[in-house]
């Protein structure tokens, strides 16, 4: 799961009233090993597909534009999609792309740009993408890449990277600016930084200290991080663990107490039972905020729909009133709920998780095209009356019916399967990888659609984002392929934990 900028409201196309997408998962008879892998092929094809595509119309930039196939240059230009597609490629053991992607991740001058830089999605798309490709090629597919200087290429520009980032932590509390100039080591002059922006950096830059023995880059995101695990003014904590969406740069001290697992939030709290999975002896503490936390959600920011009381949401809090919306984004609280309880032996929390990924399932199951809108809402005061209908059967209403390949209830889907063993959480996935083949499929790659609950997916976006490689392909994959070692496990077996963009990193052996 992860924090994107939602789209602007001239971008978002607003729903229809519709009827109820079938409901298939109690007539599909449990998958025999070889139906599994058949479906594992099928999303392979899938991915395949879409590398294709970007790789002859895009490569090397950033994204492929999948309906004019033109491509776009939203993440500096280094070549987003080759770097996000590498963990993913290497999972599916495709040497031909990997070896590609080596290749280009070689040539990198992540020195040179001309536009911002933002240190969040760099570190989640192109930092985390190599350290990951690298644990994974020192690892368990270290016989996928028989040349060892293009693997030890991938923790060379990790650090390279790095370096030329890390002047953004500079601060007078360690709380980085986001979006920084790395020509002139400036920055967008902000007052304050974000929840996840400022909360979604320690794994992989403490990955990164752990890998090459360099301490610094590990107590830069550490230090940010701590102003979060201890938050100051005491009211920017209105409940155990929750905490406000915004932190002053030169104090690190909260701005305000608006409570979310929203985009803007979201990862904040994802990354906290992380860094606990990565490491239990260091972050203990990072676990007992996420209990708190997790306590606290389910106590305070847990809401049910008036006309659908069996499902499960995630309200937010500001200032003593709930608001009654929600997101796409926010659909990876089902998987995280899933992992701590897990991990922690915690039934409560495996139940509640449970019932958030119910939740986010209804989001999918009752459009017309089986995909779930970008935002959300059961407030029974806001209705739209052409709306109604859809409130009362499903129990939600859409806000924003568009759709950008985003991954976060095929992860929760996949957690559920793993965590459970669950036939229908497999179905799930799979449903939801039909319906993004069916209506976002192009000649060259997948793109985004701009009403989930109209026809045809009311029209498309030409782009198609990286995260579309490193996440959604990914997770399909996984929930229908073989146990491998980086599968997610069962209690506190993992080998691996995926950071915020789905690339899995080594959990670390001391």
């Amino acid at each position: 799961m992860l924090f994107r900028s939602l789209l602007p409201l001239t971008a978002v196309a607003f729903a229809t009233p519709s009827v109820a997408y079938p409901n298939l998962l109690n007539e599909q008879p449990l998958l025999k090993p070889e139906e599994s892998q058949s479906r594992a092929d099928i999303i392979e094809e899938s991915f395949v597909h879409a590398w294709d595509g970007y790789y002859k119309y895009a490569f090397p930039n950033d994204e492929l534009h999948p309906l004019s196939n033109g491509y776009g240059n939203s993440r500096n230009g280094w070549g987003a999609s080759a770097v996000d597609a590498l963990s993913t490629a290497i999972i599916m053991r495709n040497a031909t792309i990997v070896n590609q992607i080596l290749d280009h991740i070689a040539k990198i001058d992540y020195s040179k740009t001309d536009d911002m830089v933002s240190l969040f999605e760099t570190t989640i798309r192109y930092l985390g993408g190599m350290l990951s490709g690298y644990d994974l090629l020192k690892g368990p597919a270290s016989d996928l890449v028989k040349d060892e200087k293009k693997i030890e290429t991938l923790l060379t520009q990790s650090k390279n990277l790095a370096d030329v980032l890390k002047f953004a932590f500079d601060t007078p509390s360690g709380v980085p600016y986001n979006n920084i100039n790395i020509t002139s080591h400036d920055n967008d002059h902000a007052k304050t930084n974000g929840l996840a922006v400022t909360g979604t950096l320690v794994l992989e830059w403490t990955r990164l200290s752990d890998l090459t023995g360099d301490d610094e880059y590990a107590n830069l995101s550490q230090k940010a991080e701590s102003h979060l695990l201890d938050p100051q003014p005491k009211e920017a904590q209105p409940f155990p663990g929750l905490v406000g969406s915004s932190i002053d740069i030169r104090t690190g001290k909260f701005a305000n107490a608006q409570v979310s697992w929203n985009g803007g939030a979201d990862s904040f709290y994802e990354y906290l039972i992380k860094m606990y999975v990565y490491d239990p002896k260091r972050f203990g503490k990072y676990k007992e905020r996420w209990i708190a936390a997790a306590k606290s959600t389910i106590e305070h920011l847990a809401s049910n729909s008036e006309t659908r009381p069996d499902l499960t949401f995630l309200a937010s809090y500001n200032n003593g009133n709930l608001g009654l919306s929600s997101q796409h984004l926010t659909c990876f609280d089902g998987g995280n709920f899933l992992l701590g309880g897990t991990v922690l032996d915690r039934e409560d929390f495996i139940d509640f998780g449970l019932k958030l990924v119910n939740g986010c399932h209804a989001t999918y199951n009752e459009t017309l095209t089986g995909i779930g809108p970008e935002s959300f809402s059961w407030s029974p005061t806001n209705v739209p009356e052409d709306q109604r209908g859809l409130y009362e059967r499903a129990g939600f209403y859409i806000s924003s019916g568009a759709y950008i390949l985003r991954p976060e209830v095929i992860e929760s889907f996949y957690y559920a399967w793993r965590i459970t063993g669950e036939e229908k959480y497999r179905e799930w996935v799979w449903n939801a990888f039909v319906s993004i083949k069916k209506y976002c499929r192009t000649d060259s790659g997948f793109a985004g659609l701009m009403d989930v609950n109209a026809k045809d997916g009311g029209g498309r976006y030409d782009n198609q984002e990286s995260f579309l490689f490193a996440e959604v392909m990914k997770y399909a994959y996984l929930t229908h392929s073989s146990d491998e070692e980086w599968q997610v496990q069962k209690g506190d077996g993992n080998q691996f934990v995926f950071n915020t963009e789905a690339h899995p990193f080594r959990v670390h052996r001391g």
